[in-house]
């Protein structure tokens, strides 16, 4: 058989997503307190348009300025009140409101300096940012697996920042599952995470509602080539950490395919764990060869 048959073969192996409605992503302005801060002291000095980013740093484009707000992207916006730190503010066809949601824990889309937003759950930062962006720090490891013309399993798509590196990496195909769906609203309003209708995506990139620790039974053995498994904490979710769920990853994964395990570096000295090298031992009793790399460990089906 073909190779390019092959591979589409496996593709349609991986388990089709449930019917979802469609959530366009937002194209308005998103504001920070200095963002704001800054529209403000332009017109406040005579100016009526300032040219700058309210996007993320995704694009600039020029804002109209006057007594009563802005124009961007051909609609005016009322001057927001005022806002907070650390927070991300969104039009809602009323108010400029912060990107949070709360339905059992506190989820919130956190600005930082690189521009690429990290987020939040109940305080605890899901994403690194100390050092680099956190889309550049996912480019990082998606470039460990070396997903171009593969296919691809992303097990916890989070803010999509790994499927987006994957995507400009000429990935073939690739599935992602996302258990949360405040963080699948985020999303919508993150202009840094995928589209999956988007040209850019090319219909490559299918995204589920659902919990990867349930959904992985229904993936099928050999059908895909690379795995990017970026998981909450150990204390959050740690059956994303059993070794029947790395039996899983081992099972669906083909010989000589890439894995890479988010793990962080949790400190030993306060946790009594080293989680890192527990992870490289389950990897490797699954059937990986596993090795410690950046924040993570990555492995490579035997």
């Amino acid at each position: 058989m073909p190779g390019s048959a092959a591979r589409r073969l496996r593709y349609h192996a991986l388990p089709e997503p449930p019917t979802l409605p469609a959530v366009p992503h937002y194209s308005g302005p998103l504001l920070t307190r200095d963002s704001a801060d800054t529209l403000r002291r332009a017109h406040d000095k005579g100016a009526t348009e300032w040219q700058g980013s309210l996007d993320l740093g995704r694009g600039e484009a020029a804002v109209q300025l006057d007594a009563e707000g802005f124009t961007f992207r051909s609609q005016h916006y009322p001057w927001p009140g005022k806002l907070k730190d650390r927070t991300l503010y969104y039009w809602d066809g009323e108010e400029f409101c912060s990107i949070s949601r709360f339905s059992g824990s506190l989820i919130k889309l956190v600005p930082t300096e690189w521009g690429a937003p990290t987020f939040e759950i109940d305080g605890i930062k899901m994403l690194p940012t100390s050092k680099l962006s956190p889309f550049e720090d996912a480019r990082r490891k998606v470039e460990l697996v070396a997903p171009a013309g593969k296919s691809l399993l992303d097990t916890c798509g989070g803010l999509g920042y790994f499927a987006a590196c994957a995507l400009e990496a000429g990935v073939g195909q690739i599935r992602s599952f996302e258990k949360n769906a405040d963080v699948m609203w985020l999303r919508t309003l993150n202009p840094w995470s995928p589209d999956p209708d988007s040209a850019a995506a090319g219909g490559r990139l299918h995204f589920s509602h659902g919990d990867v620790s349930q959904q992985i039974e229904q993936v099928a053995s050999n059908s895909v080539d690379a795995i990017l498994h970026d998981p909450p904490r150990f204390g959050i979710a740690g059956e994303l950490y059993s070794q029947v769920f790395y039996d899983h990853l081992a099972r669906v994964i083909r010989k000589g395919g890439r894995l890479f395990h988010y793990t962080g570096a949790p400190n030993r000295l306060t946790s009594g764990r080293d989680v890192p090298r527990e992870v490289a031992k389950r990897l490797e009793k699954a059937g990986f060869k596993a090795e410690l790399a950046l924040d993570g460990v990555l492995a490579v089906k035997r």
